[in-house]
């Protein structure tokens, strides 16, 4: 898997000239490689049936990761595992209910007996619910809230300490340009978002000292499942790509650059970052 074991494959089949005098640049480009290499690294991404997460997931078995799938459902993670193996990837099945705290906690307790010491957290499970704020259920709240906010928290908790025992670990809480703005009819997603964006900042303040990275990604406007109903509006649609100036919207592989980059050591000194992959959006 991966990019540094392929570099030395055709590094081995060049002619003996031809390695003494790229000898110099070979190592260059290995010790550049390396920063973002994560053969030996475990990780758990949530959310990872479909969408970002399935994406995310994919990336970081594509640059060496041995990755623990998580959806909400059992078998939900089955394409995104079937993906990977396909690649010569590792990986693995979990399913949690995220809106259930007490859930959460035994999910988090049932990984670390299985796998040990999760090296990268990547919170991606995610839901949203649309609805004028005057009219919004509380009961829809604060399932919006248990899913994006509360479970991003009880697994970074509960992953923590082993990380801070090794001694280095990465959580990427996944933000969104709501938590820079407040939108329409989703007051608890924006709500959960914005909070999201702080308990990034204030989980990174705590932990940086014990060599774990604690940073989020904020999508811009991406093609999923969650954006379908605004891809479908003819006239949202060309507001929205008016608006970006790249002039469209994302691809979910978009985001597999910025989460291997946040789970390698090229970003070790990089904490409480809200990583903006928006095409510009927050530019214009």
């Amino acid at each position: 898997m991966l990019f540094c074991h392929r570099w030395q494959i055709l590094f081995d089949k060049m002619p003996s000239v031809a390695k003494n005098r790229n000898h110099h640049l070979v190592n260059e480009i290995f010790k550049a490689m390396k920063l973002f290499n994560l053969n030996g690294k475990k990780a758990l991404v949530t959310g990872a049936s479909r969408g970002l997460g399935q994406k995310i997931a994919e990336g970081l078995a594509l640059a060496g990761a041995e990755v623990i799938c998580s959806s909400s459902s059992k078998g939900g993670c089955l394409q995104t595992i079937s993906n990977i193996k396909a690649k010569n990837g590792v990986a693995h099945e979990s399913n949690v209910d995220l809106s259930d705290a007490s859930s959460v906690k035994f999910f988090a307790a049932e990984v670390l007996a299985e796998h040990g010491c999760i090296d990268i957290l990547v919170n991606v499970g995610g839901t949203i619910h649309r609805e004028p704020a005057v009219d919004y259920s509380y009961i829809e709240w604060q399932n919006v809230m248990k899913v994006n906010l509360d479970a991003s928290f009880l697994l970074a908790q509960a992953f923590a300490p082993s990380m801070i025992e090794k001694g280095q670990g990465k959580i990427i809480n996944i933000a969104s340009m709501l938590s820079y703005s407040g939108g329409m009819t989703v007051p608890a997603y924006t709500a959960s978002k914005h909070a999201i964006a702080g308990l990034t900042k204030a989980l990174a303040n705590e932990w940086a000292i014990k060599n774990i990275q604690v940073n989020a990604i904020a999508p811009g406007y991406f093609r999923t499942d969650n954006t379908q109903a605004l891809q479908d509006d003819a006239s949202r649609n060309m507001e929205i790509e008016k608006r970006i100036p790249a002039g469209v919207w994302g691809e979910p592989e978009q985001l597999q650059g910025a989460a291997i980059f946040l789970a390698s050591s090229a970003s070790d000194y990089v904490n409480g970052h809200i990583l903006a992959v928006d095409g510009g959006w927050l530019a214009r």
